[in-house]
């Protein structure tokens, strides 16, 4: 690196550093606001899944029925408050008159919440950090609907969060075997079998499931035995 380069880039770092002392105070500030709404809430389950998924689509649909079911169980239903299967999870809670919570953050695909979210319950981020914070300490359960590259970051991240015990063991669940067959199959031949990356009961964490009556059965289930509360 040439002493005229390297100079440059020291001088832009500075600047940079110097900006991220005072970026710590609205992350604070995302944090506290979250924090304060969120505790008031009460049980709820946190669906996930694609932006770009229409009306009309079989997973739209099953993300509706889904949501509904869980509202009329009692739990609120958490999205990322954009469209797609978000906009599907706040329609099913909304139908059935249950709590519709959107954690909401600018994106190509996502420019604008959508109608189902309860007003009181629309939360704004600028950092997918602390947004993800928000959705694994508030949920007493996990619903990955089919996705794109960030319902598998949210998937693996959960995953990663139960295995490791940094929070309560949380109801992971994965709607449509048809999508996700694949993947599993992959972790088990590859990950597990092949190159020992992951333990023989990390897989039994998370269910495939297909229908609503099979949600609400395993949910009904776990929380006979296991306490509703916060997962930290």
């Amino acid at each position: 690196m040439s002493e005229h380069f390297k100079n440059i880039k020291l001088r832009d770092w500075t600047e940079t550093r110097a900006h991220s002392s005072w970026q710590v105070f609205k992350i604070m500030a995302e944090f506290v606001e979250g924090f304060e709404k969120m505790a008031k809430i009460g049980p709820c389950v946190s669906i996930f899944g694609s932006a770009r998924t229409k009306p009309g689509h079989k997973y739209y649909d099953l993300t509706v029925e889904v949501a509904k079911r869980l509202a009329e169980e009692g739990f609120g239903i958490i999205t990322g408050g954009g469209p797609g299967i978000m906009e599907a999870g706040n329609k099913g809670a909304n139908i059935a008159g249950g709590r519709s919570v959107g954690l909401n953050i600018e994106l190509p695909f996502e420019q604008t919440s959508n109608p189902y979210i309860d007003r009181d319950k629309s939360i704004d981020f600028d950092y997918f950090f602390v947004r993800k914070v928000m959705f694994a300490k508030y949920s007493q359960g996990f619903i990955m609907m089919p996705g794109g590259f960030g319902t598998l970051d949210e998937f693996f991240e959960i995953a990663t969060l139960i295995q490791t015990g940094k929070f309560t063991h949380t109801p992971m669940i994965c709607m449509g075997s048809e999508y996700w067959s694949g993947l599993f199959k992959w972790m088990k031949d590859i990950m597990f079998e092949k190159e020992s990356n992951i333990s023989a009961g990390d897989l039994d964490m998370i269910k495939i499931y297909d229908t609503a009556d099979e949600v609400v059965a395993y949910l009904h289930e776990f929380y006979s035995h296991n306490k509703l509360q916060p997962n930290f």
